[in-house]
């Protein structure tokens, strides 16, 4: 396959965690004038993208503005497909490149494949056992497995899943991972201290397979934390989907030691991690950034695609059973030792430089010369 000259690459973005992953990969794209780098939006996410691209200053050149309220996977997956192949066709891109595991991620992709474009996938590599958990990231970065012609995986693990399956080995790149990058470059200055008196325990939960009674349980321990330690208060961003919110507002908002708050801007919310005490979390991106600040997690979910984390010793799996998570959070806010070594444990995820590795192995797949940068290894 040749080039121009200047090779056009469309950067895709669908939610607040492709934008914060995304973002450190479009800024040192921005240092290459030989390609032309075309940010898109699909709009999965609205507001909380806008909120990521505003903190590092990236202005999206198209928005598909798919999202509406409601709307049903398959509906959104075809939208989807539908106006990003109308992008491919007006500006003919050489490559795609989009991260991890939404819905916009797997439809860029497969639009790129059924044209014969080159899909570049960061964040590749990360499994479950399970295809439908969680639902549907599992099923999405598998198939994005498949048609993807450079996989950025951000560790060893990861990388040994892509090879197992199959992925030629000079198209594999271990690169630490992006949202290192971004923490890392968000959080260089002093931290803000937090204004809330006691242990701060930050608390996120919104994905599919959480909704419902297993929210609950997760409400119900969360009482029970605080029940048990009085010194202890809960910040709890809440997620715009109003499935998730009617849960958490009947469970907390009339507890005056949780702030339910609407999601912070990038910046703010690390600053909200940098100041927890014990984290709590559904989130996949959450998982990585953590173990980079000190942090010991507490993870929703009954499987975890992400099990550096687990094997270092920077996380628990809990799930949404109530007693395993009101023991471990015991154990952590009343054994210091625990917590010291969890807290204290090496941070299997990034160094800082996973954006740099990336675009230095697009210029080559593009024949075009490129900084040398050295491997990745996890940070002690």
């Amino acid at each position: 396959m040749t080039f121009g000259m200047n090779p056009r690459l469309f950067a895709v973005c669908g939610t607040r965690p492709d934008a914060i992953k995304m973002a450190p990969v479009i800024l040192e794209l921005k240092k290459h004038s030989d390609i032309q780098t075309v940010v898109i939006a699909s709009g999965q996410h609205r507001e909380i993208l806008e909120q990521v691209f505003h903190q590092f200053n990236i202005r999206a050149h198209l928005n598909l503005e798919v999202m509406k309220h409601g709307q049903p996977l398959a509906e959104m997956t075809a939208n989807i497909l539908q106006r990003f192949e109308h992008a491919v066709q007006n500006q003919q891109p050489d490559m795609v490149i989009a991260q991890g595991d939404t819905t916009t991620t797997f439809c860029a992709g497969l639009t790129a494949f059924y044209a014969k474009i080159p899909f570049a996938h960061v964040e590749a590599g990360l499994r479950t056992p399970t295809i439908d958990a969680p639902f549907p990231e599992e099923f999405n970065r598998r198939a994005v497995g498949l048609f993807a012609k450079l996989h950025f995986p951000p560790t060893a693990s990861a990388a040994k899943n892509l090879l197992r399956e199959g992925a030629p080995k000079d198209s594999v790149l271990i690169t630490g991972n992006t949202a290192i990058d971004a923490l890392l470059e968000t959080t260089r200055g002093p931290a803000q201290n937090e204004p809330c008196k006691g242990r701060m325990m930050l608390v996120t939960t919104h994905r599919r397979e959480n909704w419902g009674e297993p929210q609950k349980r997760i409400c119900r321990a969360i009482h029970r934390i605080l029940e048990t330690f009085s010194d202890v208060h809960v910040v709890l961003p809440m997620h715009p989907n109003p499935i998730v919110r009617e849960v958490l507002r009947a469970a907390f908002q009339n507890d005056p030691r949780v702030s339910l708050i609407e999601p912070p801007e990038y910046g703010p919310f690390a600053n909200l991690m940098r100041s927890a005490h014990l984290i709590l979390t559904d989130s996949g991106g959450i998982q990585e950034e953590a173990p980079a600040l000190g942090k010991p997690v507490l993870v929703l979910r009954e499987e975890t695609e992400r099990p550096e984390g687990i094997e270092a010793g920077n996380a628990v799996l809990v799930g949404s059973d109530e007693n395993k998570i009101f023991e471990q959070a015991s154990k952590l806010l009343g054994d210091e030792t625990y917590y010291s070594k969890m807290s204290t444990a090496r941070n299997p995820y990034g160094d800082g430089k996973a954006a740099q590795r990336i675009v230095a192995r697009i210029r080559t797949f593009f024949g075009l010369p490129a900084e040398e940068i050295s491997p990745f290894e996890p940070m002690p």
